[in-house]
This record gives structure tokens, sequence and C-alpha cells, in this order.
């Protein structure tokens, strides 16, 4: 049974949701949680929900990660804040995953910091899945504002390593977020990048994809620098509702369509299902040496639910000492051309 360790503060309707999120993830899933976070606000939260936290085990903290902190307050002015005493608890062994809805800088500071990132990897990448079907797995997708083409590959990657894993996906397909297919097109980071997908043997490249080409099934892994990536998926979110929005404004436009919509309405809440960011929780930091998932800022009680889920997922798979063991040999193939070329 797996141990996870769970920062309850932090997010937009933490700790009400995140409380009732973590009940609803008790009764579905078989693991161990530990709770972390003020004590008398989980208490409250809990009562005031009719939840029982008797069977939680619950470490006291007394200050929260705000949104507005610095991303370095993880490490120093707020060390005993419960995302800092999650991550160390993580990096202690005493659990094998972290979740939270925290502000991503410090989660992505901190576990950097704390729990430390694998070896031979450049920097980590926050993965996030993209409410498609089939899912795309967007990396990075906000915390590496500035990269080289060596991060994209490394990036890519650890990518495939997740949806092999998690996914069951025997060999995903990587794309290239950019301007267009052919290889010379983009910026200097995009053209160097594709010539090292394209001779990277671990991985299944299948060239540049455009924004307009990714709900076309082309990838399963999409890359991308974190400026780049997190736009594409602040875009793709907030179409998916504007359509949805406007789906719910043409049934509701006179009783004729109220009827239509009863006609279809099982086929409306699987449209709905299939696209609902909730369903997929929360985002992987990948390249840490230990899970840690990224729950939405503002998510309720069924998304933190299934960030749990993830994070369950994510220590059961032996995903870090696959991308550790790629990533090394990656290293020496790149050790042993360079010695070439001299």
């Amino acid at each position: 049974m797996k141990t996870i360790i769970v920062d309850m503060m932090g997010g937009d309707k933490a700790p009400a949701e995140t409380v009732k999120g973590v009940a609803l993830a008790a009764k579905e899933f078989d693991a161990k949680y530990i709770l972390v976070g003020i004590k008398d606000e989980l208490l409250a939260a809990a009562d005031a929900n009719n939840i029982s936290l008797d069977d939680f085990e619950i470490v006291d903290t007394p200050t929260v990660i705000t949104m507005d902190d610095d991303p370095i307050s993880v490490t120093r002015s707020k060390s005993d804040s419960s995302m800092s005493v999650a991550l160390r608890m993580l990096a202690e062994s005493k659990g094998d995953a972290v979740v939270s809805t925290g502000n991503t800088g410090a989660l992505f500071t901190g576990s950097t910091l704390i729990v430390r990132k694998m070896k031979n990897l450049r920097r980590p990448a926050i993965a996030a899945l993209l409410p498609m079907q089939p899912p795309v797995l967007l990396l990075d997708s906000g915390a590496n504002i500035s990269v080289t083409p060596e991060y994209l590959e490394q990036f890519a990657v650890m990518g495939s390593a997740y949806m092999k894993y998690i996914h069951g996906l025997e060999n995903p397909r990587v794309g290239l977020l950019n301007n267009g297919e052919e290889e010379h097109k983009g910026t200097q980071l995009q053209v160097d990048t594709y010539k090292l997908l394209r001779e990277n043997e671990d991985i299944n490249f299948v060239g540049n994809v455009e924004g307009n080409r990714v709900m076309s099934n082309v990838c399963d892994v999409l890359v991308a620098d974190g400026f780049t990536g997190n736009i594409f998926l602040k875009t793709m979110e907030g179409m998916g509702k504007l359509m949805l929005k406007t789906l719910k404004g043409i049934f509701y436009t006179n009783t004729k369509t109220k009827v239509c919509a009863l006609m279809v309405q099982h086929q409306i809440k699987d449209v709905k299902k299939k696209f609902d960011t909730r369903e997929f929780g929360g985002a992987p930091i990948l390249g840490i040496s230990k899970p840690v998932i990224k729950a939405h800022g503002s998510s309720d009680a069924k998304a933190f639910k299934n960030a749990i889920r993830q994070a369950i997922a994510f220590s059961e798979a032996d995903l870090t000492s696959d991308m550790e063991a790629t990533l090394a040999s990656l290293a020496e193939r790149k050790k042993a051309q360079k010695k070439a070329d001299e």
C-alpha cells in the first residue's frame, strides 16, 4: 500500500475542497494518506462537510505558501509551511508521493531543491495532460521559460516514459510544437531541437506539430518551452470552456432546443467528461527523484481526488528508474560523441 503525502493548504479552494477530495480518494483508492496543513483549519473544514478525519494522520504546520509568495520561500522564510514540510517528508521517504494545489513556482522550486532532481537531468518539467481524446502530454507547460535544445530533448525522453508506463503506450509518438511542419521552421531553438529529437534512438519522433494539429491524434507527447507550452495549454482550456458554454447556449435557446437537449443529454455528458480537466487531476513534475503532482490551484474535490489517483499510479510504476537509466544512456552517448568530435 502506497503512502501519499497531501499538502492540504495553498489552493484557491483549500482546505474545504482538499478535505473533501482526500475523503473521496480514501473511499475509492487503496492507499494511506498523510495530511499536512494547519490542523485546526482542516478539522473545521471537515466538520463543516460532515467528514471524519479520525483515520488520517495529520501533520500540523503553522504557515502556508500563498500564491503571492516568492518561490524560494519554500526553503527559506516559510520552511515550516505545509508544502515545505510535505516535500521534506517525501525526501526523507516518509511517503511515496506528494500532491499539492499550491503555488506552482514554489512547488517546482521546492521539489528541485528539497526532493532533488534525477541524475543526468538538466531541468525538471511540468507535464500537463491536455483534455482531449486520446490525451496528449504537454511538457514543459510553464516551469522553464528559457530552455536549450538539450532540455527539450530530455523532456521528450521523460514524456515518452510517462506515457508508456502510466498510459500503456508501447511506443509514444513525440511531436515538437512549432509554427510549421517543415524541419527548418521556428526559431533557432526549434531548428536545433528538431535535429536532436530526430537523431535520438530512445524516442519515436514524428516531427513538428502545429497548434491546430495537436487535436488530430498526431502525437502522444508534445514538447515545448515553458512559455509557449503554458500559453498553448491556457488557450486550449479557454477554448474548451467557450465551446461548452456556446453549446449550452444553443440548447437553451427555446423550447424546441431544450427538448433536443433532453434527447441527447447522455451524449452531451460524455463529451463534457472527455474534455473535463478535472478528470486528469493534476500535472506531474517529471525529473524529480520521487513523484510530485501539481493539482490545479482551483481544484475542486473531484479534481483533487483524481490528482491523488495520479500520484498513486505514478508511485506504483517503475517510472523513475526507467527515466534515470535512459537519461544516463543519453548522457553517455553524448559524451562519446563529443570525444569523437574532438
